[in-house]
């Protein structure tokens, strides 16, 4: 079992940045493919970053280049650094965590949530 709590969201203006943060508990974090999900005002979730436990990385092509996931093996935490941010990353974030998937990416069926964190974006 692994335990998700986010944090790091709120308002924030077209143009500037958040780090959203997970700290994961209750299991070897270590082997985990984790990774953010947000959904947007009546849409759909989508997975937008992952990382799997040897720390490849990969990326939704809506937010390559603007958004990069990191975690820390050490502190049992993941971050995500969100640049040049627009009203359309406007969301539900979600953290998530899979034990299972055989490829981490973000269209992975993960096993564990987190409650979410909004992110409001302002023009």
């Amino acid at each position: 079992q692994v335990q998700l709590v986010e944090s790091g969201g709120g308002p924030v203006q077209a143009g500037g940045a958040l780090r959203l943060s997970c700290a994961a508990s209750g299991s070897t974090y270590d082997y985990y493919c984790i990774g953010w999900f947000r959904q947007a005002p009546g849409k759909e979730r989508e997975g937008i970053a992952v990382i799997d436990s040897v720390g490849r990385t990969r990326y939704a092509e809506s937010v390559k280049g603007q958004f990069t996931i990191s975690r820390d093996n050490a502190k049992n935490t993941l971050y995500l650094q969100m640049n040049s941010l627009k009203t359309e990353d406007t969301g539900k974030y979600y953290c998530a965590a899979s034990s299972t998937v055989w490829v981490c990416t973000p269209s992975a069926t993960m096993n564990y949530w987190g409650q979410g964190t909004q992110v409001t974006v302002s023009s």
